[in-house]
């Protein structure tokens, strides 16, 4: 049975099957093309064929993250589907379930390789979000290294002394710092390639979350995740729907004039930090 005669749909790219990624799309997605990318075949075949089943065009292929040539494929292969109005990028490892230096390549350089791939096929009009998180904001990167990380070619950002000396000291450290740097990626890449394809692109950061992934996360640290919670404004743990009411109105045409900034999205956590609310532990 065919459900959909229509030709030359838009397209939606996913990279990450996760929850916070698909429900974010679900919110556009009807009549569109959905290219969904994971590196687990497993979440492929779950996700892809639970949206299926709600009535979404999917196609689905497995990426590595971690490696250029993937997503360089990943991206290409959105762009022979239609014109690519839509990227959403949600691939990441956890801090309590990786090495700083896991964290860093994926989080930081393989986010890197995303920005760049889909800077160059981008349809005119088209908008892009990246999810970061509430780490960003929660250690000050010297602004030299900052400006070290937006002139520094993805494949070189590993090399950067700081990264190296400072980052790399433990998980924490090393999330705090990738996500930090996919704010600073996105606005680089605002200001530049995707300037050039005249589309936009945003970054979210979501603060505690309830996802399959944040069992984990509480089963490891679930004191200090409690304790974040009980000092935040919210006093309460955010959803999935939430973040992607917010990730629609960016990608969405409400945010024509929204490109190259950061969407906190935290429940008070960062301004309980700031106002010694709540003491932050790096680890």
């Amino acid at each position: 049975m065919i459900f959909d005669r229509n030709e030359k749909k838009e397209v939606i790219a996913l990279l990450g099957a996760g929850s916070m990624g698909t429900s974010i799309i679900r919110r556009f997605a009807a009549g569109r093309q959905i290219l969904l990318g994971d590196i687990s075949e497993k979440n492929l075949e779950t996700v892809g064929d639970d949206l299926k089943r709600s009535g979404y065009s999917v196609e689905t292929m497995r990426v590595d993250a971690l490696d250029r040539a993937s997503v360089g494929a990943f991206a290409e292969k959105a762009a022979s589907l239609g014109d690519v109005m839509y990227f959403v990028d949600t691939a990441g490892a956890s801090p309590n379930q990786s090495s700083p230096e896991h964290i860093l390549k994926l989080d930081m350089v393989g986010t890197g390789y995303a920005i760049d791939a889909f800077g160059k096929v981008m349809a005119r009009g088209g908008a892009g979000l990246v999810v970061s998180s509430q780490t960003g904001y929660m250690m000050q990167v010297p602004y030299e290294v900052e400006q070290q990380i937006i002139s520094t070619p993805t494949e070189k950002l590993m090399e950067i002394p700081y990264i190296k000396e400072t980052a790399m000291q433990n998980s924490g450290a090393a999330y705090i710092v990738a996500k930090r740097a996919n704010h600073l990626q996105v606005q680089k890449a605002a200001a530049t390639s995707w300037r050039q394809r005249r589309a936009r692109i945003n970054t979210i950061s979501p603060g505690v979350i309830v996802t399959p992934l944040a069992y984990d996360e509480f089963a490891a640290a679930g004191d200090a995740y409690q304790t974040m919670i009980d000092a935040s404004a919210a006093m309460r743990t955010g959803a999935s729907d939430e973040i992607a009411e917010a990730g629609a109105f960016l990608l969405g045409e409400h945010a024509g004039f929204i490109t190259g900034t950061d969407l906190l999205i935290d429940g008070g956590t960062i301004a309980a930090i700031r106002c010694g609310q709540y003491k932050l532990e790096i680890r």
